[in-house]
């Protein structure tokens, strides 16, 4: 694990294996320890970077507001100090708001990008005013807030059958500073709309749901691809592919990378 500051601020990071270079980005409430099993499986061909978004894991909060530009210009940090001149990103999430914020502030480092259980576009009226909600209730109680936070990711029928994966994801959340979490809610809820980027064909981008997110509408999330040269891999699970569907994942992204 290795730190650099990006304005003043610590950014914690990993770094293994050779090759392209692969950059994976962890969603809300998550940190770089999500991946372990992927960097392991993936650093066997590549160069894979696995980084601390601000605020969350190993990473030190910016402010009261982490803007998705923040969140790229922290990841540029980390490339510009590994000397990678280009790579491909996986985005869980949160981490894919971050990914499409890299690729507009940095398209010639942007080699190919997954949004998994992620979207391009802004939030709605009404996401806003849930982002606002959350912020409210984590104020009032941490513990509740991400413990219902972390169950609802998963769909209903996976609850029991995943509880100690559901468990473990929870005792991460739960090393999240509450000035994190307040941070990133305000930042996900100013976030651009990047549809945009979908249909500029400048790179591949591989878009990955479940149809039963509790947290992403499926059908809403097709509309943002038609008449895109987006890939498309629908689980029939939730907003967890990379547990709830995590031996169909690895070969999809394997080939994706390739």
């Amino acid at each position: 694990m290795k730190n650099i500051l990006y304005k003043n601020t610590k950014i914690s990071f990993t770094d293994s294996g050779e090759g392209n270079a692969i950059v994976l980005l962890h969603g809300f409430l998550e940190n770089k320890t999500m991946w372990k099993e992927y960097v392991e499986l993936f650093s066997k061909k590549y160069r894979v970077i696995t980084i601390d978004l601000l605020g969350h894991g190993e990473s030190d909060c910016l402010g009261y507001v982490h803007e998705m530009e923040d969140n790229a210009g922290a990841v540029n940090e980390v490339l510009e100090y590994l000397k990678i001149e280009k790579a491909a990103i996986l985005g869980h999430s949160m981490g894919g708001y971050a990914a499409l914020a890299f690729a507009e502030l940095y398209p010639e480092k942007t080699q190919k990008i997954v949004l998994q259980n992620s979207t391009s576009k802004e939030d709605s009226a009404e996401k806003k005013l849930n982002r606002t909600r959350a912020i409210k209730a984590v104020k009032q109680n941490y513990v509740n807030f991400v413990s219902l936070a972390i169950a609802n990711l998963f769909s209903e029928n996976n609850r029991t059958r995943l509880a100690d994966e559901i468990e473990k994801v929870r005792e991460q959340a739960l090393k999240t500073p509450l000035q994190g979490i307040i941070a990133s809610l305000e930042g996900m809820k100013i976030r651009k709309d990047r549809e945009w980027l979908l249909h500029e064909n400048r790179f591949s981008v591989l878009l990955i749901l479940g149809k039963k997110d509790p947290v992403l509408n499926y059908e809403e999330n097709l509309a943002q691809i038609e008449d895109t040269t987006v890939e498309l891999i629908s689980f029939e699970d939730g907003h967890m592919s990379h547990i709830e569907n995590k031996e169909e994942l690895k070969p999809i992204l394997l080939d994706f990378f390739n």
